[in-house]
């Protein structure tokens, strides 16, 4: 693969790859690392992707096995980790916002953020996460339930 071709990919697709990874970690340092391991391995994959589509949904899926990874590796368990990840957001609404999706488990939290904030599909993210689209809705379900909970009936999700 060609130096200009891996510029391409990685200015389309850091952002993704990047708040995936932010919001399955909840911490700046360990997304950019995994952002890092993200990209050396899609510049590592050689066979080529037919569209656009599955090499972001290969990133996403690269992206959350890493992040799996990472909490459940030792180094992860014995460290605090910094809390950084209040910077990305501007107003006081979207800290509220953050903090309220950041406080929800792993599993709600990744579809929260794959359905709101990248846009997939139910059935896209079912089949990044790897499991069934009535799963993908039950979390959905189960993680809106727990935001309105904890920002009050005014959510509009």
């Amino acid at each position: 693969m060609e130096q200009k071709e891996m510029a391409a990919i990685y200015d389309r697709m850091k952002n993704t790859v990047y708040r995936t990874a932010l919001s399955y970690c909840r911490n700046v340092q360990d997304a950019e690392d995994i952002t890092h391991d993200v990209f050396l391995a899609r510049f590592r994959h050689e066979d080529p992707f037919p569209n656009a589509e599955l090499e972001k949904a290969w990133l996403l899926r690269v992206t959350i096995n890493k992040c799996k990874n990472l909490l459940k590796s030792f180094r992860r368990r014995f460290t605090v980790p910094l809390d950084d990840a209040a910077h990305v957001c501007v107003t006081q609404d979207e800290h509220a916002v953050w903090d309220a999706v950041n406080a929800l488990p792993a599993k709600y939290r990744i579809v929260i953020h794959l359905y709101y904030y990248e846009g997939y599909s139910v059935r896209e993210i079912g089949t990044i996460t790897d499991t069934s689209e009535s799963a993908v809705q039950t979390q959905l379900y189960r993680a809106r339930k727990m935001l309105k909970k904890t920002l009050g009936e005014e959510l509009e999700l």
